[in-house]
């Protein structure tokens, strides 16, 4: 087994290099013995504690992975709960609505169709990463001599599609206006769980790549500018109130107004603040490092408590858990809610977007104009020779600011502060620079360019 499959949130590989029939099983048979572990001796004695859901999304080869999964996991004894192809947030929803001791999900989420893995999630819907489990599961997977351990665990069904639709459809509020969007749903999961979802609700949606076969017209990153081309020109041409880009399982989103433009993550959360914090004063937003100032600034303006934190998906559900949290976001296009077990969910984001536009006087584009506040460079790869010594040579080189190593470093000051990171798999330097006018932001871009050279 090729251990380079393992990564600090979930699993992906090359299939079938990578990925095969009887890595899945020995996966499953490695989490089927840790993630038990990891309950008190009261839940072991919970209904369902003794049981692991197990979906998928659409791609080719995730049928054939989620059933050799699926007898890994039943060989230690462990039934298996089959909810069949889902979005990759049904996943927290069925875990806690069926109280299993946890769940997998058979995808590779963003990357292409080559590709497929499983993201490994515990009780209550816990993200399984390197440092809470994964690391475990790798060794008691790699160390399995073979796969022919007999499948004594139960299995059943369940279609959990009804509960699952009162669930995220209890978020959508009263609309004062008719809401016509186009959505993309990148041929993947969005594209199944958007007609049986939305179906009874009164919203017009304009179909892209709604197909799910297992093949993409183009890549599930709705993060790359240029899977947003389709969106942008039919956001225009149908004259849509906006606009929605999902990735390849449906966690996360892109979002452009009705003029084609697109609207960063970081804008959407502080579009979003005041809703959650009229329902619950005081309660903390979380956000993640590369967000605009604009974000803590409408926190706190809203009687919020920001609370700032690192960038995956894992830290910012921990997060949302520490502290209470009533909702978070960031550029990513992870939007997470304490009314969804603190994980992420892009059908809900649509629900609050929905609100948000069907209630409002303007058009999106003026509502995110007016968060604007601060010009930002947006997301610059900068080849450099050794990441960490470049980055710590910028921390020395701006001391005088405000620095800190939550997240790669963020140096900031009164009016302009830079986030900068390694990147996990190549020799890049990721920078992200906001000021308060764009004289200033391209006098400190100079600066660094200075130091790192031009971006590629």
């Amino acid at each position: 087994m090729d251990q380079e499959i393992f990564r600090d949130f979930d699993i992906l590989g090359a299939c079938p290099d990578q990925l095969t029939d009887e890595v899945a099983w020995k996966i499953g048979c490695a989490t089927a013995r840790y993630l038990p572990s990891l309950m008190t001796g009261f839940e072991r004695g919970q209904p369902g504690s003794q049981w692991l859901c197990v979906g998928r999304d659409v791609r080719t080869h995730s049928e054939p992975l989620a059933a050799a999964l699926a007898k890994g996991i039943r060989s230690t004894g462990i039934g298996v709960v089959d909810i069949g192809p889902i979005d990759t947030p049904q996943m927290y929803f069925a875990i806690n609505h069926l109280g299993t001791c946890g769940g997998v999900q058979v995808t590779a989420s963003s990357a292409p169709a080559t590709h497929n893995g499983f993201k490994i999630f515990g009780r209550r819907g816990l993200v399984i990463g390197i440092d809470t489990g994964l690391k475990e599961i790798r060794h008691l997977a790699t160390a399995l001599p073979h796969t022919k351990g007999r499948a004594s665990g139960p299995a059943r069904q369940e279609d959990l599609i009804g509960p699952y639709r009162e669930h995220v459809l209890q978020f959508l509020g009263p609309r004062e206006k008719e809401t016509r969007v186009v959505a993309d749903a990148s041929n993947g999961m969005a594209g199944r769980m958007i007609p049986l979802l939305f179906e009874d609700v009164a919203v017009e949606f304009a179909e892209l790549n709604f197909e799910h076969e297992g093949k993409f017209r183009h890549s599930p990153d709705p993060m790359a500018a240029r899977n947003l081309r389709q969106l942008k020109s039919m956001a225009k041409k149908q004259k849509c109130d906006f606009g929605v880009c999902f990735d390849g399982d449906a966690s996360r989103l892109a979002v452009v107004d009705e003029k084609g433009n697109t609207v960063g993550g970081d804008l959407l959360t502080a579009l979003l603040v005041p809703s959650f914090l009229v329902k619950k004063p005081r309660s903390a937003v979380v956000y993640d490092v590369r967000s605009s100032r604009v974000v803590m600034e409408e926190i706190i303006k809203h009687g919020g408590t920001p609370r700032r934190e690192r960038i995956a998906h894992a830290y910012m559900q921990k997060a949302m858990r520490d502290s209470h949290a009533i909702f978070g976001g960031g550029l990513s296009g992870h939007f997470y809610y304490a009314e969804n077990y603190s994980a992420e969910s892009a059908l809900i984001t649509l629900v609050h977007l929905l609100n948000a536009i069907g209630g409002a006087d303007q058009p999106m584009s003026k509502l995110i104009e007016a968060l604007r506040r601060y010009p930002g460079s947006g997301e610059l790869d900068f080849k450099v020779d050794n990441p960490l010594a470049r980055m710590e040579d910028l921390a020395r080189r701006y001391g005088d600011g405000q620095v800190d190593h939550l997240d790669g470093i963020t140096v900031g000051f009164k009016e302009w502060w830079f986030n900068c990171q390694p990147s996990r798999t190549e020799p890049l330097l990721r920078m992200y620079v906001e000021a308060k006018s764009e004289d200033l932001l391209r006098e400190k871009l100079a600066e660094i360019e200075e130091q790192l050279g031009g971006p590629v």
